[in-house]
């Protein structure tokens, strides 16, 4: 890890503006890119909707500013006031270099950094979320709108594209919304692997396969659950464990009662949303996510890093990190028999398990510990200080 760079005597530090929908997104995923700037000597401030997390980021050191924003919202008033809310704060602030993370967040910063003469600005695009998968006929009327307001925003050359997965970087490329060579593909915020040891699995005659994840339907949790109803048919006793909550400013949001139905049929268990995931992952056998689409998954990456096989979908951001027979199995997309197959492969094989999850555990120190890609975000911040 960097040693923190100090400015000048007399020199004040250049600030830059983290700009998130919700502070609890801010703690969970970007906590080690926020040190990475604050390393590359930049004086760090959040903006977001500040509800239960406000404390902790302030106690790291990192000044917080409220946005008037509501994640869930499609309404184009309260969008409108959103936007302009948010021009008002980089009015106030008038940052240097602004971070934008998410899709919402890149559309209303990048227009109010464009407009307020922002010296840069780097754009996190952590997955491509519902208005990139979705076929709906409204979505697909928010992508028509999208691309190309995305298009005007990334075009001056002081804005940077940060994407987790080769397809994110060869799609938006492609819309010609960024450049080759203003992408910077970064594959996650980075793990402590300290707190993610490798560790043994348990000694059991029902192994367990867990998921981590929002309760969406785009997770794959549907055909996960199908997985379950095969392998219950073949007498396959296998332990399939959900953990999160339901996410009901997502319109992918599984509700409630279908999840109590699913464990009340036998398929599964729900345990809902947990803080000790490093400690429940220990507990588990096998690492699933059949997302349909992902930035980089961080549920598999901590499960690779205590040495799980990894079970996903051949889809966008899990194929970048699950290897197919290496450190576990890539099954195809949406495809329910198959993923009951790879599930009941690795049921009956211990020795298959601990051998693909210890060269998950490997892949993980090579290329996605926090030093590896704290060191990747300060060179790229650094790159960006004025000066």
């Amino acid at each position: 890890m960097s040693g923190e760079r100090k400015p000048a005597p007399g020199t004040a530090r250049p600030k830059l503006l983290f700009t998130v929908t919700e502070d609890w997104a801010f703690c969970s995923h970007r906590l080690p890119t926020a040190l990475a700037a604050r390393d590359a000597g930049y004086d760090v401030v959040v903006t977001a909707r500040m509800r239960d997390h406000r404390e902790q980021i302030e106690a790291l050191g990192f000044r917080t500013v409220e946005w008037a924003i509501r994640r869930e919202s499609q309404n184009p008033f309260f969008e409108l006031s959103a936007l302009l809310d948010l021009i008002r704060i980089y009015k106030a602030e008038r940052p240097d270099v602004t971070y934008h993370v998410a899709l919402k967040s890149i559309m209303y910063g990048a227009i109010a950094a464009r407009l307020c003469g922002v010296g840069a600005s780097v754009n996190l695009f952590s997955g491509l979320g519902v208005v990139f998968i979705s076929n709906s006929l409204w979505f697909r009327f928010i992508r028509a709108l999208a691309t190309p307001l995305l298009r005007w925003a990334m075009r001056p050359s002081n804005v940077r594209l940060q994407v987790q997965n080769a397809d994110d970087r060869a799609m938006l490329n492609g819309l010609g919304i960024g450049t080759a060579e203003r992408t910077d593909l970064v594959p996650g915020s980075g793990l402590d692997l300290e707190n993610f040891p490798e560790t043994p699995e348990t000694d059991t005659d029902t192994p367990m396969a867990m998921l981590v994840a929002r309760m969406l339907w785009d997770k794959g949790i549907g055909e996960l659950v199908e997985a379950a109803r095969h392998l219950k048919a073949r007498g396959i006793k296998l332990r399939i464990v959900l953990v999160g909550n339901p996410d009901p400013a997502n319109p992918a949001s599984i509700p409630e009662p279908q999840l109590k139905a699913w464990v009340d049929e036998g398929l599964i268990e729900w345990w809902g949303r947990r803080n000790d995931v490093a400690e429940i992952l220990k507990q588990s056998h096998i690492a699933v996510l059949p997302s349909y689409r992902e930035g980089m998954p961080r549920s598999l990456l901590e499960a690779a890093a205590i040495g799980r096989p990894l079970v996903a979908f051949d889809a966008v951001g899990c194929r970048d990190l699950v290897r197919d027979g290496k450190n576990g199995f890539l099954v195809p997309f949406q495809d329910s028999e198959a993923l009951a197959d790879a599930l009941h492969k690795l049921t009956d094989d211990a020795d298959l398990r601990r051998r693909l999850g210890h060269q998950a555990r490997l892949d993980i120190e090579r290329t996605y510990s926090a030093d590896a890609i704290r060191s990747r975000i300060c060179d790229i911040l650094s790159s960006l200080r004025p000066g």
